[in-house]
C-alpha cells in the first residue's frame, strides 16, 4: 500500500507544481501584455509599471481571459488607440508565449 500512496503523493506534488508554473505563467502574460498595451496608450515608465499591475489585478475578477480582455481593450479604446479586439486576443497569445520562455529561463 505504501508504494500506491507514494505515487499519489508524487501525483499530487507534481499536480500543485504544474498549478504553480501555470499561474507564474498567466500573471507574467498579463503584465507583458499590459506593458505592450502601455506602449501604445504612451504611458510615462510610472504609468506603465501601475498599468501592468492593474492588468494582472484585472485577471482576478472571473475564471479566463475574458476580464483582462475586457479591461486592456477597453483602455486601449478609450486612450484613442486605433485597434480591435482581435489584435489583443493575438497579443495576450503572443505574450504567453513569451512568459513561458522567460519564465524557463529563469528557473
Amino acid at each position: 500500500m505504501t508504494s500506491f500512496e507514494d505515487r499519489q503523493r508524487a501525483f499530487e506534488a507534481k499536480f500543485a507544481r504544474d498549478e504553480e508554473v501555470a499561474f507564474r505563467i498567466v500573471a507574467r502574460r498579463n503584465r507583458l501584455v499590459g506593458q505592450w498595451a502601455a506602449e501604445l496608450m504612451q504611458l510615462t515608465p510610472a504609468e506603465t509599471d501601475a498599468y501592468a499591475k492593474a492588468v494582472v489585478q484585472a485577471d482576478f475578477e472571473e475564471a479566463g481571459d475574458e476580464d483582462v480582455v475586457r479591461k486592456v481593450y477597453g483602455d486601449l479604446t478609450a486612450a484613442n488607440v486605433d485597434i480591435d479586439e482581435a489584435v489583443v486576443r493575438r497579443a495576450l497569445e503572443e505574450k504567453t508565449i513569451e512568459a513561458r520562455r522567460q519564465l524557463l529561463q529563469s528557473e
